[in-house]
């Protein structure tokens, strides 16, 4: 029976492009996570408060981020798995519930719900793979994570060293991870065991992206509908639309529709790639979170200033772009100038207008994303209108000859 249990868990590679129903299921639970992180940070945007949601939001996108992987290796539809997924769901639902007070009343809470996510994954698939190369792969991951869970709930109880010990067991995971996990006896995961399908990979991180806009959207036009529906406000409000709508087209052009592609060229080294690409994808997703709460803070208030503001106005955006052009340059070398020029407009815009109130510097940074997608966009365009003009020119006179 424990034989054959692992064949059945195990979804066929061929099979796998797309996202189950379940795992789209499980994203919901990330929603509720980003709307508490943003309210959290709206509601202390000091460096200190901004760091803590930093590691909160480090550890949310690890618990989506390992599972995501997982599930790309197994069947969604098995039994073990929905028990699974729904395991972790349920566990992040837990540690977003938690989010206001993890650094006060609830650090225990959060900490132990994180640790028992992991653990609770190694103790669900490990019993079923036994028999299979991939219970040593797992085995070596569970360990790793029992180890930092200890930095984890000691931090917890220790509240002087919380921040400290929260944010070593973080950088102790997402080394290890690129690591592939090397413990003493066991030795470390290869490239094949960690091989996952690009094209399926790559579609969960458009979901979850797409589910980052969704935060700032729904979040913007709650504040928005609150706010008395004035002229600034409704101002402030256009401009956030046109802020996350320049920021999805930026995500997905030139390079979104083809991480997957460049994963499944490179083979078993392609996760590597994915492993990268989950970590510029973080970046990317605290860029759309910051950008959030700058724009429910200028629908709030448009006419407001302050250092606080405008760094989050600045910084959310400089911090999607600069993970976004590393990323078109790990996929397929390109820098696009327009991005690579677009993060310092962004910042020189917004010191300009540093004085000036908050809608204003809103302003000045939906304009500069605009630009970028505009000049992103003349390429093709500039093609599209040669080729257009070409088809209109007889062929004699396309190669230089004279008509008969």
């Amino acid at each position: 029976m424990a034989g054959r249990l692992p064949g059945r868990l195990l979804l066929r590679r061929e099979n796998s492009d797309r996202a189950s129903f379940l795992e789209l299921f499980f994203d919901l639970a990330f929603i509720f996570a980003l709307t508490r992180l943003s309210r959290t940070l709206l509601g202390d945007h000091s460096f200190n408060g901004a760091f803590q949601v930093l590691l909160m939001l480090a550890a949310l996108w690890w618990v989506w981020f390992v599972t995501a992987w997982s599930a790309d290796w197994f069947d969604p539809r098995a039994p073990l798995i929905v028990a699974l997924l729904l395991w972790v769901m349920f566990g992040g639902l837990l540690m977003a519930a938690a989010v206001p007070t993890a650094f006060d009343r609830h650090a225990m809470l959060f900490a132990a719900v994180y640790v028992a996510i992991h653990l609770g994954r190694a103790a669900i698939l490990i019993p079923a793979l036994r028999g299979h190369p991939l219970l040593v792969r797992s085995l070596r991951v569970a360990i790793w994570f029992a180890i930092s869970g200890v930095l984890w709930v000691v931090g917890a109880a220790v509240a002087p060293a919380r921040e400290v010990l929260w944010a070593l067991a973080l950088v102790l995971e997402y080394s290890l991870a690129r690591l592939r996990w090397p413990f003493p006896g066991l030795g470390r995961s290869t490239w094949p065991e960690l091989q996952v399908n690009g094209r399926h990979l790559s579609e969960r991180y458009q979901q979850i992206f797409i589910i980052a806009l969704g935060e700032l959207i729904l979040i913007a036009s709650i504040t928005y509908s609150d706010s008395g529906l004035d002229r600034d406000s409704t101002v402030a409000f256009a401009l956030g639309f046109v802020t996350a709508v320049a920021l999805a087209r930026l995500y997905l052009v030139p390079a979104g529709g083809r991480l997957g592609a460049r994963i499944e060229a490179e083979g078993p080294p392609g996760s590597k790639l994915t492993l990268l690409a989950g970590y510029l994808h973080l970046v990317m997703v605290a860029g759309v979170l910051i950008t959030s709460v700058a724009m429910d803070m200028t629908i709030d208030d448009p006419s407001a200033h302050g250092k606080g503001q405008l760094t989050l106005v600045l910084v959310g955006p400089a911090l999607f772009l600069t993970a976004r052009i590393l990323l078109a340059w790990v996929v397929d070398g390109s820098r696009p100038w327009a991005r690579l020029v677009g993060v310092p407009a962004i910042i020189v815009g917004g010191l300009a207008t540093g004085k000036l109130p908050q809608l204003v510097n809103s302003a000045v940074v939906a304009a500069v994303l605009l630009l970028i997608v505009l000049f992103d966009a003349m390429p093709g365009l500039w093609r599209f209108i040669r080729r257009s003009g070409e088809s209109d020119v007889p062929d004699q006179l396309r190669h230089g000859q004279r008509p008969r």
